[in-house]
């Protein structure tokens, strides 16, 4: 197997592939989400109970966040997960990539300002490989490069937390008219692997969770 990993530690990683979804997340659209999503101490717990809702008791000895952003999931993950759980991320937003390797709360063994479109990962290399409204924003004739990238890197469990529709949809997001694609992504997932093996689901309702808007999510396990 080629080692796709180089040997500079939190260092940008480029890639051929841009799309103009990629393009409006790492310019002023990309820097304007940071600015409205700074960590709280009030959302710590809301963030734990959610990830501990999903994840239950599996072990995993590591966890890569495809589109971590400055890294609020990845703050309650360490939180809640065993402190010798190696964390990886993949952010292609400069300004939220700087904040996430300086996020002193997040037990981060290495991360890459790129996209997930080749995450410099080894295959089945990461226990547990996740996105949080992050798939939704991939235009769908780019979602199965992002999630190919997912699925291989993934050595265990994958979960997928997005916004759901029964029908693929467009609909505009602040204005813009090309940046949020709902659908059915658990579906998505099993019909294009079939390794992967749903073992639950569930919905983060807003009003109880707060810091999420209303999402549903899937837990696979890899066969």
């Amino acid at each position: 197997m080629i080692e796709k990993q180089n040997n500079r530690n939190n260092q940008p990683e480029g890639t051929g592939i841009e799309t103009d979804q990629l393009t409006q997340w790492r310019g002023q659209f990309g820097d304007d989400y940071v600015d409205r999503n700074a960590f709280e101490d009030w959302k710590m717990n809301p963030g734990k109970e959610a990830f501990q809702r999903i994840i239950g008791d599996r072990i995993v000895d590591s966890v890569l966040e495809v589109g971590s952003n400055t890294g609020l999931n990845l703050i309650y993950l360490t939180e809640l997960l065993d402190t010798g759980v190696d964390i990886y991320a993949v952010e292609p937003n400069k300004k939220a990539f700087a904040a996430l390797i300086s996020e002193k709360r997040i037990n981060l063994k290495k991360a890459w300002n790129c996209s997930a479109f080749d995450i410099p990962l080894d295959d089945i290399s990461i226990d547990l490989v996740f996105t949080c409204g992050v798939l939704i924003h991939i235009a769908p004739e780019d979602l199965g490069r992002i999630t190919d990238e997912i699925v291989r890197v993934a050595k265990k469990y994958i979960i997928c937390i997005e916004y759901f529709s029964h029908n693929p949809e467009k609909i505009a997001y602040r204005g813009y008219k090309n940046l949020l694609f709902k659908r059915d992504f658990g579906a998505f997932y099993l019909e294009r692997y079939p390794n992967l093996k749903w073992i639950d689901y569930g919905f983060l309702w807003e009003k109880e969770f707060k810091i999420f808007d209303n999402l549903n999510w899937w837990l696979f396990v890899k066969r």
